[in-house]
C-alpha cells in the first residue's frame, strides 16, 4: 500500500510540475489567470443570470422562475461546506509552497491545497445547471475544463486535488433532484 501511494504522489507531482511549466509563457499564464478569476464565481454567476432569463422567457412565473436557480445555490453551499471541511482536515500544502521548481502563477483564495474548490464548483455548477438548461452546456463544459486545468498551470493544485473536487461535484449535483423536490415542496406546496 505505501509503494502504490508513493507512486501515485510521484505521478501527482510530476504531472504537477509539467503542467505548471507552461506558466513560464506571460500569454498562458494570463489566459489562465482570467479562467481561474472568472472561475471564483464571476462566470457562474452570469450563467445563473443566462439560467433566469430563459426562466421567464420560457413563461415560468413567480417562485417557479426561480427554483432551479435556487436548487443550484443550495446545491452550490453543500459544495462549500464539503470543500471548507476536507480544506481544515486533510492539510495539504500547495504545490507552490512544497516545490520550489513550480511558479504560483495566481494568489490563492486559501491556504491548502485539497480538494480544488474551483473545480469542485464548476463541475457542479455544469453539472446541475446544465441538468435543468442544457443549451448552456456548450460553454459551461469548456469553460470548467479550462478552470481546472487552470488550477494546475497556476502551481495551485495537484492533479489529484483536481480529480478529487471533479468527483465531489460531480456526486453533489446528484443531489440537485433532491433539492429542487423538497424546494418545490417548501415554496410552492
Amino acid at each position: 500500500m505505501a509503494a502504490t501511494t508513493n507512486q501515485l504522489l510521484s505521478w501527482d507531482t510530476s504531472l504537477c510540475i509539467h503542467i505548471n511549466r507552461y506558466s513560464s509563457y506571460q500569454r498562458i499564464a494570463t489566459f489562465f489567470k482570467s479562467v481561474s478569476r472568472l472561475g471564483d464565481g464571476w462566470f457562474w454567476g452570469s450563467m445563473l443570470m443566462a439560467a433566469l432569463v430563459l426562466q421567464l422567457l420560457s413563461g415560468a412565473k413567480g417562485v417557479a422562475a426561480w427554483l432551479p436557480i435556487l436548487t443550484i445555490a443550495l446545491t452550490s453551499a453543500v459544495g462549500v461546506g464539503l470543500y471548507k471541511i476536507l480544506k481544515v482536515k486533510t492539510v495539504r500544502p500547495r504545490p507552490y509552497q512544497v516545490h520550489q521548481v513550480i511558479i504560483m502563477g495566481e494568489r490563492p483564495l486559501d491556504v491548502f491545497s485539497f480538494p480544488s474548490g474551483h473545480t469542485l464548483q464548476a463541475v457542479l455548477f455544469t453539472c446541475t445547471l446544465g441538468s435543468f438548461f442544457p443549451i448552456l452546456l456548450w460553454i459551461m463544459i469548456p469553460f470548467a475544463l479550462l478552470v481546472a486545468l487552470s488550477r494546475m498551470v497556476l502551481g495551485l493544485h495537484y492533479p489529484t486535488d483536481v480529480a478529487i473536487g471533479g468527483m465531489l461535484g460531480a456526486g453533489l449535483a446528484q443531489m440537485s433532484p433532491f433539492i429542487h423536490r423538497l424546494l418545490t415542496t417548501i415554496l410552492v406546496g
